[in-house]
């Protein structure tokens, strides 16, 4: 599925990811790689993907800034990439999550499905051969996004 955000959706969303990244520095927290280094696009391609779900499901999008490992839409937790084509689930990750996996870049992404964090933590798709170890979901084990229930 693809969604397209607006000039309105995409400043309110880049301001979001601004905010993020301004905490992170102001931290001096690590990324998920465990490293500290401070990557706005990161920050700001995430947040255009939480709310292209959003505005997928039909939801609201509260863009909230410091609330780790809460759900980011309509509890589910949003794994935004340009181009990946796997779903990354890190050891830290709930296998009681659900994740969804957006690719894109703004203003146009696409919605590839959803798995829950205990599938998707399957010894099949568990990598080292990475910067950090992470199970790395390929697209065609994804649930079809239209099968979400919010």
């Amino acid at each position: 599925m693809k969604v397209k955000l607006s000039w309105h959706e995409l400043a309110m969303a880049t301001e979001i990811g601004r905010l993020r990244n301004l905490a992170n520095i102001k931290y001096q927290r690590q990324d998920s790689t465990n490293q500290k280094r401070y990557d706005w696009h990161n920050h700001l391609e995430g947040a255009c993907g939480e709310l292209a779900v959003a505005k997928a499901l039909g939801r609201y999008w509260d863009g909230s800034v410091d609330t780790f490992k809460k759900p980011d839409v309509c509890g589910f937790q949003v794994r935004t990439a340009l181009s990946h084509k796997n779903l990354i689930i890190r050891p830290i990750d709930s296998g009681e999550d659900n994740f969804v996996l957006v690719t894109g870049n703004s203003p146009v992404y696409e919605i590839h499905g959803w798995i829950k964090g205990s599938e998707g933590k399957q010894d099949q798709f568990w990598r080292t051969d990475v910067r950090s170890p992470a199970w790395f979901v390929p697209i065609k084990y994804l649930n079809p996004f239209e099968t979400l229930e919010v």
